[in-house]
């Protein structure tokens, strides 16, 4: 088991490296942590990060297939915190220098129009509880450094999370409404999913993630989102610039990155 002191020394280094534009450089050291313990340094770095004057806004849910769980070493879901500074809007205009190999995925964040009491989670609450529904580009840092599969180096650096565009929110359609997902670069599909089911294949890891911040004393809260889940992989902008995300049903978002 790694002392305290030892997670605090490697919490800071990763903030420090995150501010550099340099993250997970730590990790060239193939230092030996645990999944566990890599939830422990995202959580004191977001004390660090608070404690600057930083706020977290919400939470992302990551690695939502089986295949994504088992390369990075996980049995569950993974998840990271948003933050307030990395929050941007449609039509947003990024630079790519300040990320590294930035690599977006499409997906949908739902907005709480209420704080979440634990005793009472379970879908049909949760879902009663959503202000709006969000067309989201989720823009991510895919380095890694240390030994495969990669997992607490993943958990560490906040689930590789680097910000978010956020789309106007739509309101909660009815059950069972369908919906398209489509990742496009530079005008060109790069990635897309078709009917998917409202709230079926949209919510299906929500009530796990609110149940699990539950046992932790982390209270979903009035206006925080929560990105869902991605259905494929961050795929690396390179030479791109204008990204957009499309839905049938949520609307769409874009952000060009120079």
């Amino acid at each position: 088991m790694i002392l305290v002191n030892q997670l605090q020394l490697y919490a800071k280094q990763i903030l420090n490296d995150y501010d550099k534009k340099k993250p997970s450089v730590l990790f060239k050291n193939n230092i030996n942590i645990t999944v566990a313990d890599a939830y422990k340094i995202q959580s004191l770095v977001t004390e660090l990060r608070i404690k600057r004057g930083e706020k977290v806004i919400g939470y992302k849910i990551g690695s939502v297939k089986k295949q994504t769980q088992k390369k990075y070493g996980f049995s569950h879901p993974a998840w990271g915190r948003l933050w307030e500074n990395e929050l941007h809007f449609d039509g947003a205009q990024l630079n790519k220098n300040n990320y590294s190999n930035p690599a977006m995925e499409a997906e949908f964040g739902i907005k709480f129009k209420k704080t979440l009491k634990p005793e009472n989670i379970n879908l049909e609450y949760i879902l009663d509880s959503i202000e709006t529904i969000h067309p989201i580009i989720e823009i991510h840092n895919l380095i890694f450094y240390g030994k495969k599969p990669h997992g607490a180096e993943h958990i560490s650096n906040n689930a590789i999370n680097a910000g978010i565009v956020c789309g106007a929110g739509v309101k909660k359609p009815k059950v069972n409404e369908i919906t398209d997902l489509k990742l496009i670069y530079d005008k060109k599909i790069k990635d897309e999913w078709t009917d998917k089911i409202w709230p079926l294949d949209v919510m299906s890891k929500i009530e796990w993630f609110v149940k699990e911040q539950a046992k932790m004393n982390n209270i979903i809260k009035k206006n925080d989102l929560i990105l869902t889940g991605a259905y494929g992989p961050p795929i690396p902008i390179d030479d791109v610039n204008l990204i957009e995300v499309h839905s049938s049903l949520f609307g769409n978002v874009s952000a060009n990155f120079k």
